[in-house]
């Protein structure tokens, strides 16, 4: 059974659309674009901020950095809380480590407000470690993430697995030659994370708890 198992935290352990969108809202604002269709704003949850800026909004780099500034301004002091938990993640995470499992956050969110989600959401306490990004802007490619985990871990890989809701954090896996889960509650499509060519694909919580319970070679998709 895997032995150390990564979950990414937007989208995979809690739903963070409101929070995330308000701060892209704001930031925008402050750069003189008006958003307000906060449902246009979801493919900001999962990517780097930088990036997701750039993309979707044409962004210099020098624009999306003062952009990521001000997104941090509405998101430390009330976007953080404008969050969900997902029902049943509790109990999964309980769950799992009552039967010894390592539990990692693997997440392109800065470390430091990671941890706080975490820690409102009385979860801290299931996690060995929290594992994201750096407020300097580096550590935030979930590749480098997860290859940095396995590393300071000293991680078996084939013992190992990722959770995650976003194309991202599977192909930060299969990089890295771990297994992956593709939640489908999240914020990816089905398409997107199908595409990704996860080791299983799963919709539901309960879903995710009987693949957690499977040998490593009972893989499905």
């Amino acid at each position: 059974m895997y032995a150390t198992i990564l979950f990414d935290l937007d989208g995979t352990l809690t739903d963070p659309k409101q929070g995330i969108t308000k701060s892209v809202q704001y930031a925008l604002k402050k750069l003189n674009i008006i958003e307000e269709d906060l449902d246009k704003l979801e493919a900001f949850i999962g990517p780097p901020l930088m990036d997701s800026f750039m993309e979707e909004y044409a962004l210099t780099e020098v624009e999306a950095k003062q952009a990521v500034a001000y997104y941090r301004e509405y998101f430390k002091e009330k976007g953080i809380y404008e969050n969900e938990l997902y029902a049943g993640i509790p109990q999964l995470l309980e769950s799992l480590c009552n039967q010894g499992r390592q539990l990692i956050v693997a997440t392109s969110k800065p470390t430091v407000f990671a941890e706080i989600i975490l820690k409102y959401f009385q979860i801290d306490k299931y996690f060995t470690w929290v594992c994201g990004s750096n407020l300097d802007g580096t550590l935030v490619d979930k590749t480098e993430i997860i290859q940095y985990i396995l590393e300071q871990k000293n991680c078996q890989k084939e013992a190992t697995i990722m959770i995650g809701d976003r194309k991202f954090d599977l192909i930060g896996a299969h990089n890295n030659r771990i297994a992956s889960i593709a939640v489908g509650y999240g914020y990816g499509s089905e398409e997107e994370l199908l595409n990704s060519n996860p080791t299983h694909y799963i919709k539901t919580i309960q879903e995710l708890e009987n693949i957690l319970s499977l040998r490593n070679n009972n893989h499905s998709k």
